[in-house]
């Protein structure tokens, strides 16, 4: 057993060198070899390797996957009309050059984003300034992001990040723009809708007065139909009239007579001062005068 142990042991410090002289690089990192402090070599292909045992060599792995900055607020950018707006981009990029991006920020992600972050913000503010408000949010809105790619990728191919796409997510006013911006337009459309009520108020006075020049028109020829079916029905009334008359007078006179009692008598309080040997009572005194006539 003593004789083993020394053996067990031998193994295992054999089997942790062979370990550490054994790496993997997966698809989604370059690894970087270094050898006493200097990079000797850069993988870029996934798979087994082998190295020396440190402190003679040594691996750092950088991403190598399509990498994204988002800006945590929208940049305050100024048109060449000298209006703000609030400008929400993103970008897309890649170490493209691991040796040359880990000389510049050491391998530090965070440092490189920094640098790119202000880069987008100079091509941004280069783009926008000498463009209106209009050219940015249509127009030109296509351009704008072209010469933001070129621009921050010419400044970024010397730090080995290659930039893969710029896109600007959301512009707006700035909120002191934003609400002259809304009180004008309201102010617009309210001076739409009062003349629209105007030309619906005039429209509702000409309806208004040619219903009523109708409504009179119509009342004109009713009456003046109305007047002539009175004068018709009256002719005929005289006519039927005559013809009774002409055929019993005094049963005529008798009729008249009372008819005329009961519009003189219609009320009870009704009182008539006149000679009572007047034609009016005839009929009172002699009441089988008119028919005994009539036969």
């Amino acid at each position: 057993m003593q004789r083993l142990l020394p053996l067990l042991v031998g193994l295992l410090i054999a089997i942790g060198v062979l370990m550490s002289c054994v790496f993997v690089v997966d698809m989604r990192h370059y690894a970087l070899v270094f050898s006493l402090g200097e990079v000797k070599q850069v993988i870029g292909e996934p798979g087994l390797y082998f190295k020396l045992p440190p402190p003679f060599q040594n691996i750092v792995y950088l991403d190598k996957r399509i990498l994204t900055i988002e800006a945590p607020d929208a940049e305050r950018i100024q048109t060449s009309e000298k209006k703000n707006l609030l400008i929400d981009s993103y970008v897309k990029w890649r170490i493209a050059d691991p040796k040359l991006f880990y000389v510049t920020f050491g391998g530090n992600e965070r440092a490189a984003q920094e640098r790119l972050q202000a880069q987008i913000r100079d091509a941004l503010n280069a783009a926008v300034n000498v463009r209106t408000v209009r050219d940015v949010i249509s127009t030109d809105r296509d351009k704008v992001m072209a010469e933001i790619l070129s621009n921050v990728a010419k400044r970024a191919k010397p730090l080995g990040v290659q930039i893969v796409d710029v896109r600007l997510r959301r512009i707006e006013f700035a909120p002191e723009i934003s609400d002259s911006v809304y009180r004008r337009m309201q102010a617009e459309r309210t001076r739409v809708a009062n003349e629209l009520r105007s030309i619906g108020a005039a429209e509702g006075e000409k309806i208004r007065a040619d219903a009523d020049r109708q409504r009179e028109v119509i009342l004109a020829q009713a009456y003046a139909k109305a007047q002539t079916t009175r004068g018709e029905g009256d002719a005929e009334a005289s006519r039927i009239y005559d013809q009774a008359y002409g055929q019993n007078p005094e049963f005529f006179k008798f009729y008249k007579s009372l008819e005329a009692y009961r519009t003189a008598f219609s009320k009870p309080s009704d009182m008539l001062v006149v000679d009572p040997s007047s034609d009016f009572f005839s009929y009172f005194k002699n009441p089988q005068a008119a028919p005994a006539k009539a036969k």
